[in-house]
């Protein structure tokens, strides 16, 4: 049994989306592959015809003029296609992730309260019971606010120093307050969902939670061009075992969304607003149980600047540009049935993460096992493309 999905068309768009650029992609079984799109309130344009990927269209050098000058035919109302794709209609024009040949990489501990669970999941060991023992001895030994630390400066030195005498140092406090960021691959290319799909947590898992966040999309040479909402789902019992199997407890079949729309920046939606941002978060299960949250942007203890300087330069390069995850501030300390136990997600849960200048992602959760395989990878887009004679 699932919870229903109420997503609507108001729901989706940013509430000020007449004057925003949101590019997206869809599945057009005319063409049986996928096709970058412009996105407004009463149209859905191909720019297939000017620009092959997403990736493409970020190579411009003004993403914003050449979305709008590439209009091509109209694929439907945008109304329509959400409704299509909700309904998993495959003969019909659904929407993807916004992404395609961009690495998807996520950000992690990157605000106190996060990085304090991260500390909890290592220090309990994947139990539920045991991490609301370790939070309350954790906050007692700091006895401070994390976010006043500035990571990599002498207070964070300080702080470390002080940790590691109470024997409460941790890999995480590492990334959250020492110089190094956290940067890691959530997913490979091509592999993240869209508003409308299933998110998936491995069978086995029995400890997860959705991580609502903003993700950065950045171009080759480090441009920061728009902004998209993103589920980096984390399995909290796995990555709370060892923290070598983060990549069990991140990439999985079905694990990462981004959308519903890129939002490109413009003069009238900049990265200041990424950095004011409130992301907020609901989950409503079929048994009933509704949990919302928010999380505030502007207590990110590292910049997305920062973020993205640590990502990309001459230490790696990325030819077709990137999605970031910027890290989130939600904490699943809510407990769900048992108390103590703590938040985890149970199937058929669905799960709204919204901003009003994005608009709403929307998934459905279901076990990885039996989410829709991935199956259409780099190579099956090349073949399409080139069966449309779009590349060139």
């Amino acid at each position: 049994m699932s919870a229903s999905w109420h997503l609507t068309l108001a729901d989706t768009l940013p509430d000020d989306h007449a004057s925003a650029t949101l590019i997206g992609r869809v599945w057009d079984p005319a063409v049986s592959g996928p096709s970058p799109v412009l996105v407004t309130g009463d149209a859905v344009y191909d720019l297939s015809r000017s620009f092959a990927t997403v990736s493409d269209l970020m190579l411009a050098d003004d993403p914003v003029q050449a979305a709008r000058d590439a209009r091509g035919a109209v694929l439907g109302h945008p109304a329509d296609i959400l409704a299509a794709t909700l309904d998993a209609d495959a003969d019909a024009v659904r929407f993807l992730s916004p992404v395609d040949l961009q690495a998807v990489k996520a950000a992690g501990v990157t605000f106190a309260v996060s990085m304090l669970e991260r500390v909890i999941e290592e220090r309990a060991r994947g139990n539920a019971e045991e991490a609301d023992r370790v939070r309350a001895q954790v906050l007692d030994m700091i006895g401070g606010d994390l976010r006043a630390v500035q990571p990599g400066s002498a207070a964070a030195q300080q702080l470390k120093e002080y940790l590691i005498e109470q024997g409460l140092w941790s890999q995480y406090l590492e990334v959250g307050i020492g110089p190094d960021a956290e940067i890691f691959t959530k997913c490979p290319v091509l592999a993240s969902i869209g508003t409308g799909s299933e998110i998936g947590v491995l069978r086995a898992s029995a400890w997860n939670n959705p991580e609502p966040e903003i993700a950065l999309i950045v171009d080759p040479v480090g441009r920061i061009l728009g902004a998209t909402l993103g589920n980096d789902l984390n399995l909290r019992d796995v990555e709370g075992r060892s923290a070598l199997l983060l990549p069990k407890a991140k990439d999985n079949n079905a694990s990462g969304s981004l959308g519903p729309f890129i939002r490109l920046f413009d003069s009238g939606f900049t990265l200041d607003d990424v950095r004011s941002a409130a992301v907020h978060l609901r989950v409503e299960g079929a048994d009933g149980f509704v949990l919302d949250a928010q999380s505030d942007m502007t207590q990110i203890s590292r910049d997305p600047e920062d973020l993205v300087r640590q990502l990309l330069g001459p230490q790696h390069q990325y030819p077709d540009g990137a999605a970031l995850y910027l890290g989130t501030l939600f904490a699943p300390t809510e407990d769900r049935g048992e108390p103590g136990a703590g938040f985890t997600h149970r199937v058929g849960d669905v799960v709204r993460i919204s901003s009003p200048t994005l608009g709403t992602l929307v998934n459905r959760v279901a076990y990885s096992e039996d989410c829709a395989p991935w199956q259409f990878g780099v190579g099956a887009l090349m073949r399409n493309l080139a069966r449309r004679e779009l590349l060139g």
